[in-house]
């Protein structure tokens, strides 16, 4: 979520993300652009994570599997998919506080658009911490086909209105 306030006369500073008091359950937030991810994508995330599986990078070998050509690297799907969800659930995150049941249901290729959405299951405030609170999302990631490829819960610590680092 992209908001701008006034910091002085005709200034306006982007703010991005939303606090805890905006989360409501049952919200679901579509994350748009999507994000096609390209054969250059999938060998620069293989090279920098060490990733050599040939499966992301030996056409080769790639055609001889039932796909019969290279998968993206499942991590660089999640890695993506989480991104496209930062300005709508976690710009004003203090912390990411865990994952569970990342669930790969589909391929991804090259020259796949990733869309995002992400549902919220749950809000409490933090008993810990003043002024934080505590949201807990479910996102599935969809192909261009409408196909799920990934969804996945995630809980994080979220700030509330008026103390967040960029307030």
């Amino acid at each position: 979520m992209i908001t701008a306030r006034e910091i002085g006369p005709q200034r306006y500073r982007t703010s991005y993300g939303r606090y805890f008091e905006d989360f409501q359950v049952g919200d679901v937030y579509e994350h748009r652009p999507g994000r096609t991810l390209t054969d250059q994508d999938n060998i620069s995330f293989a090279l920098l994570t060490m990733n050599q599986h040939p499966m992301h990078c030996d056409m080769e070998f790639a055609k001889k599997s039932e796909f019969g050509r290279l998968l993206i690297n499942s991590p660089l799907s999640l890695a993506v998919v989480v991104g496209m969800t930062v300005n709508d659930v976690s710009a004003k995150a203090i912390a990411n506080l865990g994952w569970k049941d990342i669930k790969l249901s589909g391929p991804v290729f090259a020259g796949d658009t990733l869309y995002a959405e992400t549902k919220v299951l749950d809000k409490r405030e933090s008993k810990s911490r003043p002024h934080q609170g505590i949201v807990t999302v479910h996102t599935r990631g969809i192909n261009q086909d409408g196909v799920e490829i990934m969804s996945f819960e995630r809980i994080i610590l979220v700030a509330c209105r008026g103390h967040a680092v960029d307030d």
